[in-house]
């Protein structure tokens, strides 16, 4: 499914990308594009995509390609989703300890809005920081 969404293959485009987007939220899925969790993640963010271009746009960058943001960002997970607003990355309170990103395939296209949605109100209020609307800590698994 990565074929439906645009790709950027600079650091460059990548920081182009940031800087030009005003209004919306930036979410930027940082993987390989054969990797299986990416290729979940980008069938959800395909399949949203459509949903939320009106407070967010999505791009796709090869961590192989483009390795400028590897150490920057801590980019050692196989699928990474970032989300940045008017040039500020937004962090984003899971209840995983990682606030920076989320480094796991979601697979609730409903859940994933739901996160967008947050991101972006937080943002607009000039939050650099915003608390997700779902907890994904381990201590409701066991």
């Amino acid at each position: 499914m990565s074929y439906l969404l645009p790709h950027l293959r600079s650091g460059y485009a990548v920081d182009q990308a940031i800087l030009a987007e005003e209004d919306r939220v930036v979410i930027i899925r940082f993987g390989h594009d054969w990797e299986p969790n990416c290729m979940q993640m980008d069938e959800v963010l395909a399949g949203v995509a459509d949903q939320i271009k009106n407070f967010a746009c999505t791009y796709l960058v090869d961590i192989s390609e483009v390795p400028d943001f590897n150490t920057m960002y801590e980019l050692y997970d196989p699928c990474t989703i970032m989300f940045f607003f008017r040039n500020k990355h937004i962090m984003i309170d899971l209840g995983t300890g990682n606030n920076n990103k989320i480094n796991w395939p979601m697979t609730d296209k409903q859940e994933f809005i739901d996160i967008v949605e947050v991101v972006y109100r937080g943002a607009r209020k000039g939050r650099g920081l915003v608390v997700s609307p779902k907890d994904y800590s381990t201590k409701y698994r066991y």
